[in-house]
């Protein structure tokens, strides 16, 4: 076991046999390689590994709206992880939300979405968790004040909030269109970001994948839509994009560079494929844009001005950027999406691109915090979101002032 951990911790995933080889030992050897894959599927490593801590040891506190949740120690550790669990205890956590003795999760741990996993691929998922090298690292992952660190009150959540079951293919749709809807409903839990929530913390689903604030981000609009969505992307754009983090459109910043650094880029190009496919076919592809705020305005006027001396000399006088390096601002979905939390984050902090096989170069974007004031950056955001094609609600001074010092 030793060595088969060894090849897992670095990939390589070979399967040697001197003399007889058995088919018993083949097939588990299988099942462990798919579990790993499932776990890049399902993007558990950003959660439960800390930035320089021992993978899925523990991860760096969640900050919700109920207060701060820190996702536990998932290696098979007996005192301090999941050493002591059963296969059964997490086949049923991770379709029920029940855990190990009865203990509730929160939906934090998107099990909401991996309810709809196949019962092979979380078999297949655990075999490969108990491969992982185990690591004794104790974690309070429940720090909610009272009255929402009761566990069983997630019963009630549940009730109102949560069904069990599998993904039900439609019989109406390709494979290829099933495989992305089950990728992305399922083990990608896409919504836990990307859809609005409701007072409860529930996904809406009426509002699937349209957009959802995110712990000082804003998780865009990921659906066809035309106007705020991805609808003017085409496959290979979205393929590109989950593949190595940028595309002829954008680059993946914040939470999401996270993902594809983690997740994403390590997936196979069917996978990617499926994905954007299915993700193409959701939302209103006809959506039409607002019409734009005057150029004469005065927060546009005043947004030019500041445009030309922090922003022009990288992405243009006229909002094309420069491909692959500095993102075009002009007809940018992200940048028309209903809130500016990312914009206003992207210019306050900067942003590092994230690293990919595919997109070896990191372009940074400095952070401009010392330089504007809020209410200047709230009049550049404007002037960027209603420039060259672009239509977007003007900024809010408050908005840039609750990214720069969140309570």
């Amino acid at each position: 076991m030793k060595t088969l951990r060894t090849f897992l911790a670095f990939g390589a995933f070979t399967l040697v046999a001197t003399g007889a080889a058995y088919a018993g030992d083949a097939d588990q050897g299988n099942d462990i390689i798919d579990g790993r894959y499932q776990a890049v599927l399902g993007d558990c490593q950003a959660c439960h590994t800390k930035p320089g801590g021992e993978p899925f040891a523990g991860g760096a506190p969640l900050e919700t709206p109920f207060g701060t949740l820190v996702p536990p120690n998932i290696t098979p550790d007996a005192e301090t992880g999941i050493g002591n669990w059963s296969q059964a205890d997490f086949h049923k956590m991770m379709k029920t939300g029940i855990g190990h003795d009865g203990i509730r999760l929160y939906p934090a741990m998107p099990y909401p979405a991996y309810t709809k996993m196949s019962d092979d691929d979380i078999d297949h998922l655990w075999r490969y968790m108990t491969t992982i090298e185990p690591v004794h690292n104790d974690v309070e992952a429940n720090q909610l004040p009272f009255p929402f660190n009761i566990r069983l009150a997630m019963l009630g959540w549940n009730m109102l909030n949560f069904k069990e079951g599998g993904f039900k293919p439609d019989p109406n749709q390709s494979a290829e269109w099933n495989r992305g809807a089950y990728i992305v409903q399922g083990a990608g839990h896409c919504a836990t970001c990307h859809s609005p929530k409701s007072f409860l913390g529930a996904d809406k689903d009426s509002e699937f994948l349209q957009g959802a604030s995110l712990q000082g981000w804003y998780a865009p609009n990921i659906t066809g839509n035309g106007y705020d969505g991805i609808g003017s992307w085409s496959d290979d754009d979205l393929v590109q994009y989950l593949k190595t983090g940028v595309n002829g459109h954008t680059m993946a910043s914040g939470p999401m560079a996270e993902a594809v650094e983690n997740s994403t880029s390590l997936m196979n190009d069917g996978d990617l494929k499926a994905i954007a496919v299915y993700l193409k076919s959701l939302g209103n592809k006809d959506a039409k844009k607002p019409e734009p705020i005057k150029a004469d305005d005065s927060h546009m006027t005043a947004g030019l001005a500041i445009y030309q001396a922090n922003c022009s000399a990288c992405h243009g006088a006229d909002g094309k950027g420069a491909n692959q390096l500095f993102p075009s601002l002009a007809g940018n979905s992200i940048v028309q999406q209903k809130s500016a939390e990312t914009l206003a984050h992207l210019v306050l902090a900067g942003s590092q691109a994230v690293h990919t096989k595919g997109a070896p170069t990191t372009p940074a974007m400095p952070s401009l915090a010392w330089r504007l004031k809020d209410d200047d950056v709230a009049n550049v955001l404007t002037y960027i979101r209603n420039s060259w094609g672009n239509a977007a609600p003007a900024v809010d001074v408050s908005t840039v002032a609750d990214v720069r010092q969140p309570d």
